[in-house]
């Protein structure tokens, strides 16, 4: 029981047709979905982060940052995916609420009951994260990298993640690899025993 899935920010706005889209990003929601049936067949913890954003955030180009608006809270765009098939017993982490924060790691979430993401891990035992989603250069490297700096063994799930530039997408898996990321498909996944 020492293995979660972690589906990063799949949510409407960073899909095709929302204010800051992944090109393809809903390509990726078929894997995803499923990773989430082998996590849930093998009765392991499933975790999903999704931007939430206050209205005004230093993370938005109005108030002095790169980003068009996007996943505020409670709109359309902060929804998950339509066919992303999440289980009720999924977990879901909400980051990116500090107005003074950029908020792209998963640790800096926190779960409906305002618990942080590191002592949900503690509470389950939880020492390997497998990691999918978007975007691949920005929520899912800064993810990656600091579960690694925090000593936990990391899956990155290379056919169920996507970038905005396929440039800095390849390079932010170089680095992810080269500290210590492993990467798996689907296919070799199903393979491992729990």
């Amino acid at each position: 029981m020492d293995k979660a899935l972690l589906i990063i920010d799949l949510q409407n706005d960073f899909c095709p047709g929302g204010k800051l889209p992944v090109p393809e990003g809903d390509k990726i929601v078929e894997p995803l979905n499923n990773y989430i049936q082998i996590f849930q067949a093998k009765d392991l913890p499933i975790f999903a982060s999704r931007d939430w954003h206050p209205e005004k955030t230093k993370h938005f180009k109005q108030f002095g940052g790169r980003w068009p608006k996007h996943c505020i809270q409670n709109t359309k765009g902060a929804e998950f995916h339509p066919e992303l098939n999440l289980p009720e017993s999924a977990v879901v982490l909400s980051a990116g609420m500090d107005p003074e924060s950029e908020g792209y790691s998963v640790f800096e979430g926190r779960s409906q009951n305002q618990k942080r993401f590191q002592g949900l891990l503690e509470e389950q035992n939880i020492q390997e994260l497998y990691i999918g989603g978007l975007a691949t250069e920005f929520c899912v490297k800064h993810t990656v990298l600091e579960a690694l700096e925090r000593g936990f063994k990391v899956w990155l799930l290379v056919d169920a993640v996507l970038g905005i530039d396929s440039e800095e997408a390849k390079k932010a898996k170089e680095e992810m690899t080269a500290k210590g990321a492993k990467t798996i498909t689907l296919k070799r996944l199903s393979k491992v025993k729990k």
